[in-house]
């Protein structure tokens, strides 16, 4: 072969070295990546005793805990002791059970007094927070269990107890002026609080989904007939929202309800 001829050949080889030089490194890379594994809370000494002595004096938890979100995810393998079960979240229990239950903050977790047992599981949560507009769980002046039911006791809620209580109920525990009864009420209420806020934390203030217009566009949209204005309902709302969104154009300001107007104003 002429060495024209050669040259041809590594030119037109060159193109499928690269491509299965980069497959290569692909699949290389999606085998190695190192996974992280959540470690369960320590307690200094303690040693993981299993589900089984938490249920002796804990009945009142344990008799719901298996139906729970949280409880399903239990094995009784002592290959996995700590990383399932009561202990996951509480740490090894053995020293709690010596004591006969005593010394509660010592010798036993609660994620009742920090949030890290929580974020060790919940890290996007646990970013949520660390956003500019969010509720105070980091500063330790609210903790996840004031929302969230980590036992599965209240058959009420969704996802296996573990979500906010019943739509609004758990807002309404803080948020009473938002969430009373209003003779005219904000339809999006019958959807849950979450319909316009983000409950962890967002970008926008009072932890809006969005900070504009378009919060509210998504539910009060319509098919725009007339071109260059936007109708909402019989009326013309185009120089209402260059003023700003509809509960600070000085228009829908009780966006939470009103007992003297059905297009919720003062």
């Amino acid at each position: 072969m002429t060495s024209s001829g050669t040259r041809i050949l590594r030119w037109l080889a060159a193109p499928s070295l690269f491509i299965a030089g980069c497959a290569c490194l692909s699949l290389s890379s999606c085998s190695t990546v190192e996974r992280t594994v959540s470690a369960p809370p320590q307690v200094e000494g303690a040693t993981f005793v299993g589900n089984q002595a938490c249920a002796d004096c804990h009945t009142n938890y344990t008799r719901t805990f298996a139906a729970s979100a949280h409880g399903r995810f239990h094995s009784d393998s002592p290959r996995l002791a700590g990383q399932t079960g009561c202990e996951s979240c509480h740490g090894p229990g053995s020293k709690h059970v010596q004591t006969g239950g005593q010394g509660r903050d010592k010798f036993i977790v609660n994620p009742r007094k920090s949030p890290d047992t929580c974020f060790a599981c919940h890290v996007q949560t646990h970013a949520e927070f660390r956003l500019p507009h969010h509720h105070q769980v980091l500063e330790g002046k609210l903790h996840c269990g004031q929302c969230h039911d980590a036992h599965g006791f209240d058959i009420h809620k969704p996802k296996g107890g573990l979500a906010l209580s019943r739509l609004n109920e758990t807002c309404a525990n803080c948020h009473r002026e938002q969430s009373k009864a209003h003779v005219f009420g904000h339809e999006a209420l019958r959807e849950g609080c979450v319909a316009c806020h983000t409950p962890h934390g967002s970008f926008t203030q009072k932890l809006l989904h969005q900070r504009d217009v378009n919060l509210c566009i998504k539910c009060h949209a319509q098919t725009q007939t007339t071109a260059g204005d936007i109708v909402f309902g019989n009326t013309s709302h185009g120089a209402f929202i260059r003023r700003g969104t509809c509960w600070s154009a000085g228009c829908h300001t009780a966006v939470h309800g009103s007992n003297i107007d059905p297009k919720l104003r003062y």
